[in-house]
């Protein structure tokens, strides 16, 4: 009866194994066009899963809203911190937090978690320095995008980033960042990642006190973040979206 329990563990496991192969493929082929968002700023559409990297109504308008109003802001000026972003993507969350660290005299560790890295060429015709009136740092985010994965760069002074290339599910943190930035595909295309397995992560990742932000405001998010720990609170949420959530390790 054991060997025949371990033989169906050791079956699901390569199931669950040969999914995951099996997206990445997908995913890796998947179109992406240049999509114009409300606020002028440009994003990524995938039309085979009618999926958003930013939001509709605005890119940049969500990245502060969500990540630097709702996150960020929490730090006082002089602040040395580590960010964790959950789905780098574009860069344009890392690329705003460097900004602000720059207004602000942040030091900032930054590590960012993508499982699909994008074209670097494709990111460069999003514009995100002209966007943001940021052309004089235009080279720093150059560096960040053109940067090898998987290797510390220091982009400033005040400012270090690693970029780790790998699935979330794969990801065990320690006890060492302040903030998270949980900005992952939405559940209705990856559900697996809005779990409570994917959230308990999380929440060991965190120093007591670390916060985590999303723009998700679900409600099955809301009891997972409960759930492994979290305190939760709804907050307003950026133009298009009535709310989005925090959560607060305690």
């Amino acid at each position: 009866m054991i060997h025949l329990f371990e033989g169906s563990l050791c079956f699901l496991k390569r199931s669950i194994v040969y999914e995951l192969i099996i997206f990445a493929a997908i995913f890796k082929v998947l179109e992406r066009k240049i999509i114009k968002t409300a606020d002028g700023s440009s994003s990524l559409y995938l039309p085979q899963w009618d999926e958003n990297y930013h939001s509709r109504h605005g890119a940049i308008q969500e990245a502060y809203h969500v990540f630097i109003r709702s996150g960020l802001d929490l730090f006082k000026k002089g602040s040395k911190l580590r960010i964790l972003e959950m789905g780098f993507g574009t860069g344009l969350n890392c690329f705003i937090s460097f900004l602000e660290s720059q207004k602000r005299d942040l030091q900032i560790e930054y590590v960012g978690l993508e499982g699909y890295p994008l074209d670097v060429g494709l990111i460069e015709k999003l514009k995100y320095p002209e966007a943001l009136k940021a052309l004089d740092f235009a080279a720093f985010y150059n560096d960040m995008i053109a940067s090898e994965w998987d290797t510390p760069v220091k982009i400033s002074e005040g400012f270090e980033l690693l970029k780790k290339e790998m699935m979330f599910e794969k990801f065990h943190g320690a006890q060492n960042f302040d903030l998270i930035y949980f900005d992952a595909f939405g559940a209705r295309v990856q559900p697996e990642l809005w779990t409570e397995t994917i959230f308990s992560k999380m929440y060991a990742s965190l120093r007591p006190g670390g916060i985590l932000v999303t723009y998700s405001a679900k409600g099955s998010v809301r009891r997972a973040l409960q759930a492994v720990g979290f305190e939760v609170e709804r907050l307003p949420g950026p133009p298009g979206k009535r709310e989005m959530l925090r959560g607060r390790k305690i």
